[in-house]
């Protein structure tokens, strides 16, 4: 009986860990919201915080982007043309980049570039000791660390996100002008025509849903870092993680919501 009940045993044991997990970063999550509400501020932070996840972000996502646009670009003719259906090329690609691959991919390009720096440093300060100072100066380290990058996050991936779609649209347009002999005018009319608000709507708000989650998984893991090297090696590789994987599954939701019929 003990061998039969083990397994069920270590599934239950597995399930609480699980469940504990979801619970402390809930209640990170929450934490951290209520110190947006409350003084002080730290805009110079929040400034650092800002160019360091937008606009230090902007090469990648744009290499990202444009790649991804002109592959797609090229897979669609070629799937298309089985089926005599070459010219939804543009659709296609708008409704592609806008709904599903311009959101999930910079998400997750933050996750690895902006979660996995946000948790090193965090982590870095944690084991030499510099978070116990900010708290010894009566300096509240969730309001000096955590709330400027995650309240950075939110404002700058939507900007992010919206940049990498049009410069996504922009490398399926280039590919399918240059290399697919199509009309320049047309396709630009055919993109602009079958884009509806809230397929952009829909892009912008889980732009700000993975900026938050990534943001809030580097600070969180950072936070809760072991102490030592393999602490911080640690700490940085669940962050990406955990952050790529409730990407993820935030976008599952998020497009349920959106586009449930």
């Amino acid at each position: 009986m003990t061998r039969l009940l083990s397994p069920l045993a270590l599934l239950g044991a597995l399930a609480m860990k699980l469940l504990a997990a979801i619970g402390r970063v809930a209640i990170f999550a929450v934490d951290t919201v209520s110190h947006l509400f409350r003084p002080p501020v730290y805009p110079r932070e929040l400034a650092i915080s800002l160019l360091h996840i937008g606009w230090l972000s902007l090469p990648v996502v744009g290499l990202t982007a444009i790649f991804t646009g002109g592959a797609l670009a090229l897979q669609i003719y070629s799937g298309g043309a089985r089926f005599n259906a070459e010219a939804v090329v543009p659709q296609i690609v708008a409704i592609g980049m806008v709904r599903e691959l311009g959101p999930v991919l910079v998400g997750l390009m933050i996750a690895a570039r902006v979660t996995s720096s946000i948790a090193a440093e965090i982590a870095t300060m944690k084991v030499t000791e510099q978070i116990d100072a900010l708290v010894t100066l009566s300096t509240h380290p969730m309001k000096y660390l955590v709330v400027p990058r995650v309240l950075a996050a939110f404002l700058t991936v939507p900007l992010l996100v919206a940049v990498g779609d049009v410069i996504g649209i922009a490398g399926g347009y280039t590919v399918a002008v240059k290399n697919l002999d199509f009309n320049a005018a047309a396709y630009l009319k055919n993109t602009v025509d079958f884009l509806e608000l809230r397929d952009i709507v829909s892009s912008l708000v889980k732009g700000a849903a993975f900026g938050t989650i990534a943001a809030l998984m580097g600070c969180y893991y950072g936070m809760r870092s072991d102490r030592g090297a393999q602490g911080v090696g640690r700490a940085t590789k669940g962050s990406v993680e955990a952050a790529a994987v409730l990407i993820l599954a935030a976008n599952f939701v998020l497009t349920g919501v959106f586009f449930s019929i």
